[in-house]
């Protein structure tokens, strides 16, 4: 049941990140087809911008999840079995500490940013908590992410999926 609702989260945060890609297509088609014709839409490269951010952030959990993130293949693989899985703990441990601190901060700034009435300094206003808040979401779930598969690794459970793309690189 939580490994059920784990990948669920991650492919959700997946499909969220999709979502901001095809919206900053849109933004960007509105913004060349209204210079073309000769109109204005305020924000549209801040919101370019914003969504290529969100788009980042949120598919974090769902690429290390796949196994696409880069990785030192060839010091790893020049180890012993024991050595190898120590490596592997040792980089996941640091790897969630750091993305927990990462996701801790993205949460505060948000939240800061909503209790002071930030908004973006562009022609758009834009209050700055809504496009931090996928930074803050997309950073929670990476850092769940990076525990899972610390706790995967503990219990031994862990594959470590490799993309066809890394194989034929190395």
């Amino acid at each position: 049941m939580l490994r059920r609702t784990l990948d669920a989260l991650y492919e959700s945060a997946a499909w969220l990140a999709a979502a901001c890609m095809v919206g900053l297509l849109l933004m960007v088609m509105l913004s060349i087809a209204s210079r073309e014709l000769g109109f204005h839409v305020r924000g549209t490269d801040a919101y370019a911008g914003y969504l290529m951010a969100a788009s980042a952030f949120l598919a974090l959990a769902h690429t290390l999840k796949r196994g696409e993130h880069i990785r030192v293949t060839l010091v790893l693989q020049a180890l012993p079995p024991q050595a190898r899985r120590a490596m592997e703990i040792w980089s996941l441990s640091a790897g969630a500490l750091l993305a927990a601190l990462l996701a801790f901060y993205s949460v505060r700034l948000a939240w800061q940013s909503h209790l002071f009435h930030d908004i973006s300094t562009g022609n758009d206003a834009t209050p700055l908590w809504i496009p931090q808040l996928a930074m803050a979401v997309g950073t929670t779930v990476f850092a769940l992410a990076l525990v899972d598969e610390w706790v995967m690794e503990l219990r031994g459970h862990r594959v470590t999926p490799s993309s066809a793309e890394a194989t034929r690189n190395e």
